[in-house]
């Protein structure tokens, strides 16, 4: 007779283990065997003195099926071997040698463009493309050595008003079309661009100065790229300069004469465009472009002209100079002026003048000054006069053909001042 669960002997079959999955702590999740219950002890009398008892280390209970799970860990990976080590070696050591090989490409590759002498050189150009003069300024050899500017026959100081931001007009499309490296160590570097609509080309000389943490090369300017910009202000002092009124006399000596024609000569930019022009009330000259492409001087001339303002001022002073001082006076030679009359006869009244017709005026550039050459007009007399012979009283009205010249300077106060001849 059977006394609990079990076959016919009363002896209980034999437990055969089944496996369920599970997930470890560590998120990994492995078949495990799946111990029943009374395996475990776990339904026999005397088997849970309480509902809480802990459960053992490593058991838990599936809240799915209920059953009672084991977890079993996986079984730990046998130690590497020296010939798995040699070649976990050989890959890092691969790899860090990839990575050497690729810096080295790497630098290779900036020092032949971002480092090089025509990386140096675009450096500069993009600064002048940017008007960015500080910038500009800033790169080793840029100024001219005081040797340069004295073996020119120039001052060893130059101005730098040139200099600047506002004036700036760089080439656009600058490219490097060739690079000639010197036996002396200078590498010249010719660039081609448009300047102003036409192509153009400038050749800038660098050498290498050293290195940058021992693995960028370094340059500087051989030869400075700035040019120097001989303005030559014909007939004037003042000139403007892309939108920029300079005074050449502003770098004169103190004690210089005053001249009619002025010159200076300034630091410019290369490669660069500069427009030179006058414009104002009496004086003005067209405008006239002239492209710096190289280093050294580059001459410009300003050619000042009266304008139409300015004769029609002088006509006018001419004029009224005419009818006031000259025209007014009573008398047969009227002082200090380019007419009069003889009258052999008796004058019995005041004479009277006019001017019938005014020399026009036209003003031409010398030497000094603008001049007027000798030029025609005619004046009018009216008077009576009675004939020593006979004594008829008869009036004298007539014309009095004259001519005359003048110049004319401007003060400092910008007046014209006019000089009769």
């Amino acid at each position: 007779m059977s006394t609990g669960p079990g076959d016919e002997t009363g002896q209980e079959p034999p437990v055969v283990p089944t496996t369920l999955p599970a997930t470890s702590p560590f998120g990994i999740t492995v078949p495990v065997n799946v111990i029943p219950d009374r395996e475990l002890g776990i339904g026999h009398h005397g088997a849970h003195s309480a509902l809480d008892a802990p459960l053992p280390p490593g058991v838990t209970i599936d809240t799915d099926t209920g059953a009672t799970v084991m977890w079993a860990p996986p079984e730990p990976k046998p130690p590497a071997t020296p010939s798995t080590l040699l070649r976990v070696a050989a890959i890092w050591g691969g790899l860090a040698l990839l990575l050497i090989l690729a810096m080295a490409a790497g630098i290779g590759a900036l020092n032949r463009d971002l480092y090089s002498a025509s990386g140096f050189v675009k450096q500069y150009l993009s600064a002048l493309s940017r008007s960015d003069a500080e910038a500009a300024l800033s790169f080793p050899g840029v100024e001219p050595k005081p040797t340069e500017l004295a073996a020119a026959g120039l001052p060893t100081k130059l101005p730098h008003t040139l200099l600047r931001d506002s004036v700036m007009r760089a080439p656009k499309d600058a490219r490097v079309t060739d690079v000639d490296r010197g036996e002396d160590g200078v590498q010249k570097v010719t660039v081609e661009y448009t300047l102003d609509g036409t192509k153009a080309q400038s050749v800038f000389e660098v050498e290498r100065t050293g290195t940058n943490f021992g693995v960028f090369d370094e340059w500087r300017f051989a030869s400075s790229p700035l040019a120097v910009l001989s303005v030559n202000v014909l007939h004037d002092a003042e000139f403007t300069v892309n939108g920029l009124t300079l005074d050449t006399r502003a770098h004169h000596e103190a004690d210089a004469e005053p001249t009619f024609s002025n010159s200076a000569s300034y630091l410019a930019f290369s490669p660069s465009s500069y427009e030179l022009s006058k414009d104002s009330r009496l004086l003005a000259a067209a405008p006239v472009t002239v492209p710096v492409t190289q280093s050294g001087v580059t001459e410009a001339t300003v050619d000042v002209q009266p304008t139409d303002e300015f004769v029609h001022d002088v006509q006018q002073d001419l004029n009224g100079w005419l009818d006031n001082t000259c025209a007014s006076q009573t008398v047969l030679m009227p002082t200090g002026c380019p007419f009069g009359v003889t009258i052999d006869d008796r004058v019995t009244s005041e004479p009277v003048w006019t001017i019938t017709e005014y020399p026009v005026v036209t003003l031409t550039a010398t030497d000094s000054n603008f001049a007027m050459p000798q030029t025609p007009a005619v004046a009018h007399v009216q008077v009576e006069v009675q004939s020593l012979f006979d004594g008829e009283v008869s009036t004298l009205d007539q014309d009095e053909p004259f001519s005359m010249a003048l110049t004319v300077t401007l003060s400092p106060s910008g007046q014209p001042q006019i000089i009769l001849h």
